[in-house]
Order: structure tokens, then sequence, then C-alpha cells
């Protein structure tokens, strides 16, 4: 069934309810809240690549908050096991069974902080449990919820002792983006308010999970009409022809842009993908994506570049004004 008008009005109300509230508690960063909200109602993940004292652990704790969810926090260290991360099964002597102990990645937003410092192994029990939305342990499966959004962070600027996402596991990141320090204005805002170390405790809860799951399944209904579908194949397309790129945006990349296409458009108020939507998500959702070939890079060609390029070089549908 497809979303109907009344519904989208509907949508963008709650949507521009939740951004405001999480703002309280991540001062002047609404678009950086918004495409995040966006990459959890489209049921994907967030890479964010930030320096430290940025905001990050308030950003996740601020939306578990509004959501009535809960939040955890990894700090993903070389030593981390996989078990760590996912959980473990014990045997209970005063029962003689084995029981199943839960981790840290059942919660509503998990923070993966610094996720580059565990090795591979531990990072692949992550990234495995992002695609599934599941753990399994000695053969029985545990699903890990609805809503369920990784947050995971890497450090650009200290970069000794850590392991490079190979880009097999960055395709699994819906978006990528970074925070950043704020403005002068807002700074000063956030030390008039030092006193409050934890100002995401005095968040209200503006919604449920199980609210958040029926926001996620509208969206996915919003309509996309062929010519925007052909429009996301081509940028796709064009990305790995590019000459610069050794590996472009993958099939798994367009899918992900169709997802949260539809959440920006329900955010939006209207029931149907416009080619700009499609436009303003194209840096988020696929500059993590591209690969490209080390001479062009050494040149100063960036990612960014190669996006621009292939914004130019296809033509944008005519947007029609309903679907």
């Amino acid at each position: 069934m497809t979303m109907t008008p009344d519904q989208a009005a509907w949508f963008e109300t709650t949507f521009t309810r939740l951004v405001d509230n999480v703002d309280r508690a991540l001062m002047g960063k609404r678009e950086v809240v918004s495409l995040v909200l966006s990459a959890m109602l489209a049921e994907g993940h967030v890479l964010l690549e930030d320096a430290p004292g940025t905001g990050k652990t308030s950003l996740a704790k601020a939306l578990a908050a509004t959501v009535q969810g809960t939040s955890a926090r990894i700090q993903f260290t070389p030593d981390l096991l996989p078990s760590d991360v996912t959980g473990v099964t014990i045997y209970d002597q005063a029962s003689h069974k084995f029981e199943f102990h839960r981790g840290p990645v059942f919660a509503s937003i998990l923070l993966a902080d610094e996720i580059n410092r565990a090795s591979p192994k531990t990072q692949s029990a992550l990234l495995e449990v992002m695609e599934e939305s599941r753990v399994t342990v000695d053969g029985v499966p545990h699903e890990v919820g609805r809503p369920f959004l990784v947050i995971a962070t890497q450090n650009p600027i200290e970069q000794a002792g850590t392991y490079k996402l190979p880009e097999a596991q960055l395709d699994r990141f819906l978006i990528k983006t970074s925070i950043g320090y704020p403005d002068l204005a807002i700074a000063e805002r956030i030390l008039a308010g030092a006193a409050d170390r934890n100002p995401s405790a005095s968040l209200p809860a503006l919604i449920t999970t199980s609210a958040v799951a029926d926001m996620a399944d509208l969206a996915a209904s919003a309509h996309a009409e062929p010519a925007v579908l052909r429009y996301i194949a081509q940028l796709a397309e064009a990305t790995r022809t590019d000459p610069s790129t050794r590996v472009g945006v993958s099939v798994r990349g367009s899918l992900a842009m169709v997802r949260i296409a539809k959440v920006r458009a329900a955010s939006q108020g209207r029931h149907y993908v416009v080619p700009d939507d499609v436009k303003e998500l194209v840096a988020p959702a696929w500059t993590h994506r591209l690969v490209l070939d080390p001479e062009a890079e050494f040149s100063g060609v960036t990612p960014a570049t190669v996006i621009a390029r292939t914004l130019e070089s296809i033509p944008a549908p005519q947007a029609r004004s309903a679907a």
C-alpha cells in the first residue's frame, strides 16, 4: 500500500518534532540529526568520521531517549573479542543449561566508538549483525529488534594502530557524515550549560520504538517513479565508469539510496520521491563507497569530485508534482 498525502503530512510533523528534540542536546546540528534519523528510519547504519569531543555519544543518547529506546556504547580496542560485542553462551550450573548472555549489540542505538581500532574479526562480527539484524550463537538466532541503529565512529586524526575498514564493510553503512565543531554562537550556548553534563537525560520521550518501526514501514511505502529509479541507476553506473574510480557504487548502494530518498521525501511532507531528494543524499550515501584509482587520488581527485562530476553528467528527470 502506497503512502497517502495525509500520512506524508503526519510523517513530516513527527519527523520535525523528533529532530527538534534531539537538537536540544546536540545544539546547532539539525542537518546531521536529520541525516542520522533518516538513516534509522531507512533501517540503515551510520559511519561518523570526527575528532573526539564533537558530541557523538550525546547524539546516540539523545536519539535513544527521544524514541524511548536503549543505548549502548562499545569502545573498540585491539583486544576486543566478537563475543564482547554480540554476547556469549555460558553454562549455568544451577539449571544445568547453557544460557545466552546478550552483548551490548542488543540496544536500539549502538555507538561503536573508533571501530577501526578493533581487529577485522571483531569488526566483521558487528557488521554481520548490522546486515542480518540478528546474532547467531551456537546455531541459535537472536533478533536484535527494531529499531536498530549502529553509529560507528572513526578518528580521522589518530590512525596509528588502526585497521582500515575494507571497502566491502564500508558498503554496509547507509551514510557517512560528520558532526564537526559548533560555530561560535552555539559554542557559547554549550558553555553556558556546562553544568548539565548529561543533557540527554532530561529529554522527553516523544515516540515509542514500535512507532518508529511503523514510521520505517510507512516511509518504505513512498512512491518512486521509474524515471527516478532509472536516474539512481544511471548515477551509480556513472560512478563505476568514471576514469578516476576503481570501484563505484554497488547495487547495495543504489538500494540504500532508494530507501533513504523515500524517508527524505516523507520528511518533506511528500508521498513520492523527486530527483532533488537523490541529489541531496548522493554525497552522504555514496562518497564512502567509492575506491579511487591511486594515480587519480595522487593528482587531487576526491570522492566528492567524482560525485559532483557524476551529477553534472547525468541529467535529472523532470520532476512531477505528484505520484
